[in-house]
């Protein structure tokens, strides 16, 4: 089976100034920090960005800051995320132009929709767009579950170029890594950071973890052992950032879960000396000085600091 995309393609956090504004400076070192780190690709305006709480003009910013320190490194997969089908056709043509390689699109979202609309809203934006499309399978903030078959379907028809798989559901994640085989340039990647070493080795593509943001040399390394066929040491480096994955429990229950998640991996980059600072969209809170000294306590025992 032949892929245009694998490896490991983490979601590019979107670093901000303590006065909200999008700290360029930072994310130009993250984006180094990442190419140094082995990446495959840049997933750029996913959820790990805070993309829904950024405005036109920030995206923009975000994708053509990323895209001129990648300098053509990797390839640039970038989020069209908009609630409806010509408003993510809107949001494809921008960010294309701005250098994306791919584009990656949720379902409909605030819009009610079902699997046939669905159907509808990739066939007329693949129709639309001149680039690869990867559907983008996220629940927790669409509220729809991509159809198994739905996504095969589009897979085989030329559709899409593969799934982004962030729903947290295992079982229905393998049933389509099975039910895919066989597509040429049908690539699955999974958002689960923690279950790498076995989506792998149930035959998925690679990786887009949020966590990789602060160790992508970790993510590289597990997913040359999987290549090798070193499944022993694949899973000994996927313990070890399971391990590292605790940061994101240090607020226990302080923040919202997106503002624990985000702001852990922030707070680590800050750490590190990667970013400026930890600051977050509006609203939400950044970690504090409490938080702050227990990621740094993880960091250390995972050699990151």
């Amino acid at each position: 089976m032949s892929s245009q995309f694998q490896g490991v393609i983490p979601p590019v956090v979107t670093p901000r100034h303590a006065d909200g504004s999008i700290d360029t400076a930072s994310l130009q070192n993250l984006t180094k920090h990442l190419l140094d780190g082995g990446v495959s690709g840049l997933f750029v305006l996913g959820s790990s960005a805070e993309v829904p709480y950024m405005t036109n003009a920030e995206r923009e910013l975000v994708v053509s800051t990323i895209a001129e320190a990648n300098a053509g490194a990797v390839p640039l997969i970038v989020g069209a995320n908009e609630q409806t089908t010509n408003r993510v056709i809107e949001e494809a043509r921008k960010v294309i132009d701005l250098g994306a390689d791919a584009i990656v699109v949720t379902s409909m979202y605030y819009a009610i929709g079902n699997a046939e609309e669905t159907e509808t809203h990739f066939r007329t934006i693949h129709a639309a767009v001149s680039k690869p499309i990867f559907a983008y399978d996220v629940p927790v903030r669409t509220h729809f579950k991509l159809p198994t078959d739905l996504l095969v379907r589009l897979g085989r028809d030329g559709v899409i170029a593969g799934v982004k798989d962030s729903s947290g559901d295992d079982v229905s994640f393998r049933q389509l890594l099975l039910a895919a085989r066989g597509i040429d340039n049908f690539d699955i990647f999974t958002g689960h950071e923690v279950v790498v070493d076995g989506a792998l080795l149930g035959g998925a593509q690679g990786v887009v973890p949020g966590l990789g943001n602060v160790d992508p040399r970790g993510y590289r390394n597990l997913f040359d052992a999987a290549q090798a066929g070193d499944w022993a040491k694949a899973a000994a480096e996927q313990d070890r950032l399971a391990d590292l994955f605790e940061i994101v429990y240090t607020p226990n229950g302080r923040v919202s879960g997106g503002a624990a998640g985000l702001g852990a991996f922030k707070t680590a980059l800050q750490i590190m000396g990667v970013i400026e600072s930890n600051t977050m969209s509006v609203p939400m809170p950044a970690l504090n000085e409490d938080e702050t000294t227990a990621i740094k306590v993880i960091l250390e025992r995972n050699g990151l600091v």
